[in-house]
């Protein structure tokens, strides 16, 4: 798909907590590296995780409020397939 997304205007803060998250994994990496105690390297997971879901979120959230707001606006077959689409993404991520 091209065009102007929905979250062009914090793509700069997307990225910065994708970093984030990107230090977070390396950081259990070097964890399982040096044979970190278990519940240590999964209390990190579950951080790091509770993070990506953020950022997914905040993507979910501008989806609904830019494209999908959009296309049911200029309604027609895109309108259904835009809701279908996300409703796709939401089951996508409850099954994450």
């Amino acid at each position: 798909m091209t065009g102007m997304t929905g979250y062009h205007h914090e793509k700069d803060q997307l990225l910065r907590r994708l970093r984030r998250v990107e230090g977070q994994v390396r950081g259990i990496q070097r964890m399982v590296d040096a044979d970190s105690y278990c519940t240590e390297v999964l209390t990190q997971i579950s951080a790091t995780t509770k993070a990506l879901q953020s950022v997914a979120l905040r993507l979910l959230d501008d989806h609904l409020g830019h494209c999908v707001q959009d296309a049911i606006a200029r309604g027609g077959e895109d309108a259904d397939a835009k809701v279908t689409e996300a409703t796709q993404a939401i089951a996508r991520l409850l099954r994450a």
